[in-house]
């Protein structure tokens, strides 16, 4: 079994790699291939890497079991630092989280009037803001310029980015992703928090490709390399807002005095080895509110933390009873995306829980889950609820399909609808419970769950109930409130109804399937472009020349004009020839082509097909006269 390797920050790694010469450099990818199989971890918490018989690599992690500084990684040999062990063993670790989490900051004093700012407000209390805001003679509020070093740091990682592009995942070995993480490096400290996370992304999907490791998928990285591209090329033209620049660190504003149920609770387990449980709650006028506890220790504390004490104002509870129970709160504090901050004034005292059928989550299963995801696709595509908010919808089960579970909405002429694990980890029991929900056909669910707004109709649950007045559903304890956590509880036979009323239950549902439910965005032609771009991003820029020449262009391009897709067959055929441009220079010899212009067919391509694929989506949520999905054009 291998030594676990502590995690590197990202500027260690760039700056050792840096220093190689460029001899050294072309060894760097076999040197690295096997260090993490030779690392042995010695009592004092260090880890060791042994080339040879005269260079020894010790790696020596900081209190936070991060290898945050260059004198923490050392080497016996004559090079050393600018040695090859040094460089191979920093690049066999992990890469640290950008900004470590840090402890919440003092709320910064507001006036009254914004005491509710940076919660998630209910739709008529927006809607009341905007009219307001409209009606206003105030000019609009300029977007603030970017700085010089801004400006700088956005042009460099935009080359970076771009390089690595052209490059693909075969040859975009360490060099490669030094040169992104030495430009992620100089974007924080220019202040530029969204583009270094970007970056860092892609540096791990990069990884994660080149020692093809079972969790990564290519359409991920592809999709990381069109956020990375469109953030610094944002930024580097100057034209950025906010939203793009990010923040490097949650602020909190006072919220005054608040009152909150909770919804559900859901484990949190990331890449980085962060785990932990996030907390949903619901104020009265329908804001939404959450706490969280994440910190380092992967699963096991994923697993833990539902039944963590939480540590808010000196509330008695942990995070099941918080989950079903609520908070009457003094003193609160928000942050933009409504969470609740463990300030010291902070004061909250313990409330009776209330079921889904009373209080505030009573509406959120009051409308059709189409308008609910009509609401977050015409939201921007970069606001924080597009990806966070949580719809509800009671729903029949139909059956399983594939690796998910078919179910249609109890309202006329509804899609049939998937559901998809919120979290696919075989130790959570996400996927188990929903195992056991599909051997249940017919049976009527109230659906607590997160829109997969990359893909066709599909919600990944959070949490599921009975449905009021139902005769065919769920049987929960009375403690458990009317629902259940899919994270955290685990659905046994006694909380399904007796199978003898299953017959007449299936029957209501409509037949099982024996195929899958049509899926527009399957089914339309842009696939092809997809495919275009991921093979760009595999092979870089020559696999897509490669792929584009001869007959394969006409093949690739005729089904999308015939379809009525031109801006995509066109967009598709100029990076084609971008990809298969060979400049030459005043003797008429082949130059190296800048990857500035392919990068920006790329995004051109990449940003048409997100487009034309989040339409698809919207569209097969859309309720039809027979109950089917839209056709794909």
């Amino acid at each position: 079994m291998s030594t676990e390797l502590p995690p590197v920050a990202p500027e260690v790694l760039a700056e050792a790699v840096e220093s190689l010469t460029a001899r050294l450099r072309k060894k760097l990818d076999d040197a690295t291939a096997g260090c993490a199989d030779a690392a042995t971890r010695e009592t004092d918490g260090s880890v060791t890497f042994r080339f040879g018989e005269d260079a020894v690599v010790t790696l020596r992690p900081g209190p936070a079991g991060t290898v945050t500084a260059a004198g923490q990684a050392t080497c016996t040999c004559l090079l050393a630092p600018r040695c090859l062990h040094r460089a191979a063993a920093l690049g066999a670790a992990p890469l640290a989280d950008a900004a470590p989490p840090e402890p919440e900051p003092e709320p910064v004093p507001e006036s009254a009037g914004s005491a509710a700012a940076g919660t998630e407000r209910a739709p008529a209390a927006a809607s009341a803001e905007a009219e307001a805001e409209g009606a206003s003679d105030e000019p609009a509020e300029s977007v603030p310029a970017l700085t010089a070093a801004q400006l700088g740091a956005a042009a460099a990682l935009w080359h970076a980015a771009a390089e690595a592009l052209a490059a693909g995942v075969t040859a975009g070995g360490a060099v490669v992703q030094a040169e992104l993480l030495r430009a992620a490096h100089t974007a924080r400290l220019a202040g530029l928090p969204r583009a270094e996370a970007a970056a860092l992304r892609v540096v791990r999907g990069l990884r994660a490709a080149r020692e093809r490791r079972t969790a990564h998928r290519l359409g991920d990285l592809t999709g990381s390399f069109r956020e990375l591209l469109h953030t610094a090329g944002v930024l580097a033209s100057g034209t950025a807002g906010p939203a793009l620049t990010g923040t490097s660190r949650r602020a909190y504003t006072p919220g005054g005095s608040l009152q909150v149920q909770g919804l559900c609770r859901e484990p949190v387990l990331s890449a980085t080895g962060y785990g932990g449980v996030v907390t949903h709650l619901l104020a009265p006028d329908g804001s939404r509110y959450s706490i969280s506890d994440v910190r380092p220790g992967g699963l096991a504390r994923a697993r833990g933390a539902g039944r963590a004490s939480v540590a808010l104002g000196g509330a008695t509870l942990d995070h099941a009873g918080l989950a079903r129970g609520g908070l009457r709160i003094v003193g609160a504090t928000v942050s933009a995306e409504g969470r609740l901050g463990a300030g010291r004034g902070v004061k909250a005292t313990p409330l009776p829980g209330a079921a889904w059928t009373d209080g505030p989550a009573a509406p959120l299963f009051a409308r059709p889950a189409a308008e609910a995801v009509a609401e977050l696709l015409a939201a921007p595509a970069e606001a924080a609820e597009t990806e966070t908010a949580l719809i509800g919808c009671d729903v029949t089960v139909v059956g399983a399909a594939g690796d998910h579970l078919l179910v249609r909405e109890a309202v006329p002429h509804a899609p049939l609808l998937r559901l998809l694990p919120a979290h696919p980890h075989p130790e959570l029991p996400h996927t188990e419970n929903l195992r056991r929900i599909a051997s249940y056909p017919g049976l009527r669910l109230r659906v607590l769950g997160r829109p997969d707004l990359d893909r066709a109709a599909t919600l990944r649950p959070v949490a599921v109930g009975p449905v009021p007045g139902a005769q065919y559903t769920l049987r929960l304890p009375e403690d458990w409130l009317g629902r259940a956590d899919l994270g955290y509880d685990r659905l046994q036979g006694e909380h399904f109804p007796a199978p003898d009323a299953a017959t007449e239950a299936a029957g209501e549902a409509g037949p099982v399937p024996a195929a899958d439910a049509p899926d527009p965005l399957a089914d339309a032609p842009l696939w092809r472009v997809r495919r275009l771009l991921e093979t760009g991003v595999a092979g870089g820029r020559r696999a897509v020349a490669e792929a584009a020449r001869g007959t394969a262009a006409q093949a690739a391009c005729g089904p999308l004009r015939r379809a009525g897709l031109t801006a995509a067959a066109d967009l598709a055929t100029a990076l084609a020839a971008e990809a298969d441009r060979r400049p030459r220079d005043a003797f008429g010899r082949l130059a190296d082509p800048s990857p500035d212009g392919y990068a920006w067919a790329w995004l051109a391509a990449a940003t048409h097909l997100a487009a034309a694929e989040r339409s698809l989506v919207a569209a097969s949520w859309t309720a039809t006269p027979n109950g089917a999905t839209p056709a794909a054009p």
